[in-house]
């Protein structure tokens, strides 16, 4: 290992340790003095010491990915509340720090981790990995690649295996989170989300279910809601159904009559068209 590259390796574990409750950079680590361990790669100056210096670079880091997360999350943050938020975040970035050049993919093991970690969302425990899916497909939904669209007028056979746009996300939620993630963005636009509006959001929430699709459309990212049949429809092209196995699928369960597939199937197709949700 050369010895920049052994410098780095240090400076980056210094840099992304976590805080202290009061957020300043820990005296200890490993079982050694920090003190000591920053005077053998980083110089004092006339106002510093090699310790103080380090703390700069150490908090700034967690205030700038803290930071990040909250604007990621506002949602998850308004369903937890400020505290457990708080815990959940510093929690998750210890044990998946950022290892992107992008402050993007911050909370790409968010969901994963919630759901092994059930302890940090306590009897929210569904609501909360439901808006975090949501809030995390946001993300992958602006971020996503967008490939050439089909038209309307492209020939399809019940065999053909239509495939959807990279960004587009489906999601069967128990919970009204897109309606509950708006109210929180507009508020947090007004001015902020105050403890008494918070309440007010959460007791508002119904339960569905819902059927969302997660979508862009001109570098704005939108939720629009599915009936059933259709959201079905949709996930089993997602996973590489033919169109006619996909229909079936879509109305297996359906109390919808055989004689009417046609005209829905026509109205959807021609929605998703539109909304260029279909690949060629």
């Amino acid at each position: 290992m050369s010895n920049l590259l052994q410098l780095q390796r240090r400076m980056a574990e210094a840099v992304m340790r976590p805080l202290t409750r009061g957020d300043r950079m820990r005296r200890r680590a490993g079982g050694q003095s920090v003190a000591r361990q920053a005077a053998e790669f980083i110089k004092p100056n006339d106002r510093l010491s090699s310790f103080e210096r380090l703390e700069i670079y150490n908090r700034q880091y967690w205030f700038r990915v803290l930071d990040s997360f909250a604007e990621d999350f506002p949602g998850l943050r308004a369903v937890l509340g400020p505290a457990a938020f708080d815990r959940l975040s510093r929690a998750y970035i210890s044990q998946c720090p950022s290892r992107s050049y992008t402050l993007a993919a911050l909370g790409s093991q968010l969901v994963h981790w919630m759901s092994a970690h059930p302890d940090f969302t306590g009897s929210q425990r569904q609501l909360a990995l439901e808006m975090a899916k949501l809030e995390w497909a946001h993300i992958e939904a602006f971020e996503a690649a967008e490939l050439p669209a089909r038209t309307i007028s492209e020939p399809v056979g019940e065999g053909t295996c239509l495939k959807l746009q990279p960004y587009l996300r489906l999601f069967r939620f128990r919970y009204t989170v897109d309606n509950l993630l708006l109210a929180v963005r507009q508020a947090e636009t007004a001015g902020g989300l105050t403890p008494r509006r918070r309440q007010e959001l959460l007791r508002a929430l119904t339960v569905g279910p819902i059927y969302l699709a997660v979508h862009r459309a001109d570098c704005t990212v939108h939720y629009k809601r599915l009936d059933p049949a259709a959201f079905r429809l949709l996930y089993s092209l997602q996973r590489g159904m033919p169109l006619g196995n996909a229909i079936e699928a879509a109305f297996e369960h359906s109390a919808i009559p055989t004689n009417a597939w046609p005209r829905l199937i026509e109205g959807w197709f021609t929605n998703w068209t539109e909304l260029g949700w279909l690949y060629m």
